[in-house]
């Protein structure tokens, strides 16, 4: 899926975020805390987060964005637990809108077939009861930051009238390495989630994976005893949508009414910086 020329992040952020707060049944004035996570945001400041904020009317919200590549999503929603837990705030907007497109150069095969476009969204909220986040777990390492990045256009390499033709201005990625890195680093964030709630894979209801690659999601899944009718998959008709993957494919799974109250979801992902990140949720 890829946005129109003229669509950007925080327009399909502000469509995403008016939905969720409509099924939640929650006023965009009465939203405390807008998080965007995204990698392609609309300018290098203002956050998206602040443009979705306007475009909605959440007049009351703060905002700010997360950039942790395809985890941010994740990352973000143990932000948002956290500050919900510790009586900050108590409803939380959390967006992962991203226009991979727009770094995609189609002689390059090995990104330009992957990645897409798309937002989705969630409301979090303050409650008693057994029923929201139950555990998050997030993890980095820095040092294999060129596995997978854009070099250009930020303070390390700037893009100017002089350079522009001579640069790299799209997504690089070594496939082989990160693909290594990434069935690891995968499937310890799926362990550690179900560690932290003494939990085995087969008493997951759902396992709502970043899209990225169905080899890495299946070996992440058989690691955990994970029945393949549980594991969602969307990848062959969205592509990988980065910090946007996982709230679409659980928007999709939602309308389709495969999540029940009390469903125990298990949430994964894995990024560029390296970011890899895991949570466990009860519907």
């Amino acid at each position: 899926y890829f946005a129109a020329e003229n669509e950007s992040a925080s327009d399909m952020g502000a469509i995403a975020a008016r939905r969720a707060l409509e099924d939640a049944g929650v006023r965009p004035e009465d939203v405390d805390y807008i998080i965007c996570a995204t990698c392609t945001p609309d300018h290098a400041f203002p956050s998206t987060a602040c443009l979705i904020q306007h475009q909605i009317g959440a007049t009351h919200a703060a905002a700010c964005d997360m950039n942790a590549a395809c985890s941010g999503f994740i990352y973000g929603l143990e932000m948002a637990d956290a500050l919900i837990r510790a009586g900050v705030y108590k409803t939380i907007l959390l967006v992962g809108a991203e226009k991979l497109s727009m770094y995609l150069d189609w002689e390059k095969r090995d990104t330009a077939v992957i990645f897409g476009d798309g937002a989705g969204a969630v409301v979090l909220h303050a409650g008693e009861g057994a029923r929201g986040v139950l555990t998050t777990f997030a993890a980095a390492d820095g040092g294999a930051f060129d596995v997978l990045n854009i070099p250009c256009g930020g303070s390390r390499q700037p893009i100017t009238k002089e350079n522009v033709r001579e640069l790299n201005t799209g997504i690089v990625m070594k496939g082989q390495d990160l693909y290594k890195r990434a069935v690891k680093a995968f499937t310890e964030a799926t362990i550690v989630a179900l560690k932290n709630l003494d939990l085995h894979g087969d008493e997951v209801d759902l396992f709502i994976p970043h899209q990225a690659n169905t080899r890495i999601i299946a070996s992440a899944a058989a690691r955990i005893g994970m029945p393949e009718e549980k594991i969602v998959i969307n990848l062959d008709r969205v592509g990988n949508t980065s910090a946007a993957s996982i709230p679409i494919a659980l928007a999709e799974v939602k309308a389709e009414g495969r999540i029940e109250e009390g469903a125990l979801l298990l949430l994964a992902a894995f990024g560029a910086g390296l970011t890899w990140a895991s949570a466990i949720v009860r519907w």
